[in-house]
This record gives structure tokens, sequence and C-alpha cells, in this order.
């Protein structure tokens, strides 16, 4: 059967996954096909079980997170959103109680098998930022978690823009240590000699990075502040599952735990964390189509 035109009015939820991925991506092939490091950022089942372990617990203040990210993008009924590298679905999640049709693209099957398993009524898929299996302008938004520094941003961008409706918003997350609080200053000395040249958020001005690609309206950013409750346990586990910690040696591994433990205990316990949401927010320019939000569009 042949793909529904984009603008016909059904949601992808109503329609097979083959009427609404692109066949030319060749959704099985996708998973390889994506950024340096992003696709590889955990390889194996015991990478994927210690991510899973560390991000248990959600930030108490999501709630505060996720209002932000839907307003914004005007989420609800009626529309369509992709979640990009979606992992496990921590943020994925969040956007199903909207109400939109939510799509998670995850190349990794074991990432997206956990996902399948603990997020429910999202449509889910292979797929990396530089090569999304997905019709012309046929999501209403795009959010990316905790991820968007292991993209290709001169082929993401374009990519994203692509498959966003005119006047579809796209949001950049990242959930950052404070640094100023002891116990986080410790969690990076303990992490740096292992980080190597791993990508990490600031590495980059993403907001100077969303408008050099004349692709978005003028990049807007919002802070949020808040923080977690750990115990000693908890903080280890949520360590470990940083990926260049989970797919290092099983000495180094044991190295990092030993001394995260020694710094919980010497803090003491609960432990409180401080933690920033950085959110980048841009639209892609032209004509609202209809059901989009009209937040920041342009007329092309």
């Amino acid at each position: 059967m042949a793909a529904q035109p984009i603008g016909s009015g059904q949601r992808a939820g109503e329609v097979p996954m083959s009427q609404v991925l692109n066949q030319e991506c060749g959704v099985e092939g996708v998973a390889g096909s994506g950024g340096v490091h992003h696709v590889d950022r955990f390889s194996g089942h015991r990478h994927v079980a210690a991510f899973v372990d560390g991000r248990r617990a959600p930030p108490a203040p999501l709630h505060d997170r996720q209002r932000g990210v839907l307003q914004q993008l005007d989420l609800r009924p009626g529309r369509t959103v992709l979640d990009l590298a979606a992992g496990t679905g921590k943020l994925t999640r969040l956007l199903v109680p909207s109400g939109a049709n939510v799509l998670a693209a995850e190349p990794l099957p074991q990432m997206r098998a956990e996902l399948e398993k603990r997020v429910h009524g999202v449509a889910t898929f292979g797929g990396t930022a530089e090569r999304i299996p997905l019709l012309d302008a046929y999501v209403d938004a795009v959010t990316v978690g905790q991820a968007f520094h292991w993209f290709r941003p001169d082929t993401a961008l374009p990519e994203i823009a692509r498959v966003l409706r005119p006047g579809g918003g796209l949001a950049l997350l990242w959930n950052v240590r404070e640094h100023r609080d002891p116990i986080q200053a410790g969690i990076s000395a303990i992490l740096a000699p292992l980080a190597g040249d791993t990508p990490h958020r600031g590495q980059r001005d993403w907001r100077a990075v969303l408008d050099e690609s004349g692709l978005f309206t003028p990049c807007e950013t919002a802070l949020f502040r808040h923080r977690q409750t750990l115990d000693e346990d908890g903080l280890a586990e949520r360590v470990l599952s940083i990926s260049f910690v989970a797919s290092a040696s099983r000495a180094a591994r044991d190295e990092v735990e030993q001394d995260v433990r020694a710094l919980a205990r010497e803090a003491g316990t609960p432990l409180e964390l401080p933690y920033v949401t950085e959110l980048y927010l841009a639209f892609r320019p032209g004509q609202l189509t209809e059901g989009s939000s009209g937040i920041r569009a342009t007329s092309s």
C-alpha cells in the first residue's frame, strides 16, 4: 500500500508503521548509519543493564521540565512528537500524558526493548538523528534528551528540519551536574581520567550551533534547577551508568565505584545532588500547517 500523504490528518499510531516510515532509509539498517559515537555509546547487554540500573529513579522536578517543554511545543491530542535517541524512555514517558502521538527513535535494540517494556502507547523504531526513517514534514515537534552532543549537527539538523512541519519545534535538553556543589565536583574529579574524548554537553555552544545552521528561528534557552536525593547505592549505580564508565574495564569500574562510595560515606546520606536542566528551543520557520502551535513560527 502506498504511504499516506503528509497532511492527510492521520496520526502515526492509527496507521501501520510501514506507512509512516520512509522506506528509502532502510529501517533495519539505520542503527549503524549515524554519528561516530552515539550509536556505540553502549555496546552489549552489560552496558545497557548498567544504564537501566543507574537511571531507575527520576529526579523529583521532572514535572517542572515536562510542563515547560509541553507548553512551548504545544503537545496535545492531534499532534505528533518524535523523541530522538530515546534510550530507555526517560524523556519519552514524559511526553505521553500530553495526549500527543509519540514516536521514539532509538538505534540500539537493547535500549529500545527496555523502552518498550517501560513506556506504553509509543511507536518505537530504529533510527538515528542523521538518518531519520520518517516521511518529510511528518512531526510537529522533535525532542532530544541528554543526547544531542553525540550527533553530527551538520547532518542531523537538516534531517530534523526535514521531518518537522513548518512551525514545528525542536527541544534539546541536558541534565547537568552543578559543579559548585562539593559532591558533584568530587564526582567530576573521579570521572575525569576516564572521560577521554567522549563527547559531552559542554564542548559546544548549542545555541550558536542551532542559529548558525540557518534552519530554525533564533534559539531560546531556559534553565531549571532541581535536586535529586540518593543513597550510597543509588549514587554508585548512577555514576556507573555513565556511558564511558559502563564501557570501561572491570578494574576501572571497580575503582570508580570504590571512590564514589567513599565520597558518599564522607558526605553522609541521604545525598542531595543539585542539577540544572538546560533547554534549547527553536522552531522550523514557515507557514503554519493545520494543528501547528503558532509559537514563534514565521511566514516563508
